[in-house]
């Protein structure tokens, strides 16, 4: 199997729209834990397409740390951007845990444990995340095209 940057990049992306759009609707149906779990995935999944344009995405849910080594090699006016995005990822990745399982020696599901106004910071983030990916891939795609030519076929 080969490693199609592109398609990776837009699958990602792609699937981090889902998961917004999920929050999105958890969020207008109050349900904070789901509004919690779906911003964190879709945050992990627009900072993991704009790694699948360098390399294969780690498989964990705190993909800052490869985003960061990344940023050093990406053009200036992209690299700023990139690591707010990598803030992002990494203030939201504990949340995959405790919005999947809880805090089970204290006995609190995800229900327990999370607000109105945690669900809307964590869903500000993912809406965040979603502008800081689509600048970022238009401009490295953009980029590239000029680097290719503009040669659409490669």
């Amino acid at each position: 199997m080969t490693l199609n940057p592109h398609g990776e990049a837009e699958y990602r992306h792609r699937l981090a729209l889902d998961h917004l759009n999920r929050a999105e609707n958890l969020f207008s149906l109050k349900d904070w834990a789901g509004t919690v779990s779906a911003s964190q995935l879709a945050v992990e999944n627009f900072a993991k397409a704009v790694i699948a344009l360098f390399e294969v995405p780690t498989w964990g849910h705190d993909p800052s740390h490869q985003l960061s080594k990344l940023a050093e090699k990406m053009p200036a006016g992209v690299g700023g951007r990139v690591k707010e995005l990598c803030l992002l990822a990494s203030e939201t990745a504990s949340e995959h845990g405790r919005s999947s399982y809880g805090e089970p020696i204290a006995g609190l599901t995800p229900s327990d444990i999370y607000t109105e106004k945690q669900a809307e910071d964590a869903l500000q983030k993912a809406r965040r995340a979603r502008e800081i990916a689509a600048r970022v891939l238009g401009e490295l795609a953009a980029g590239e095209r000029a680097t290719d030519g503009g040669d659409s076929d490669a």
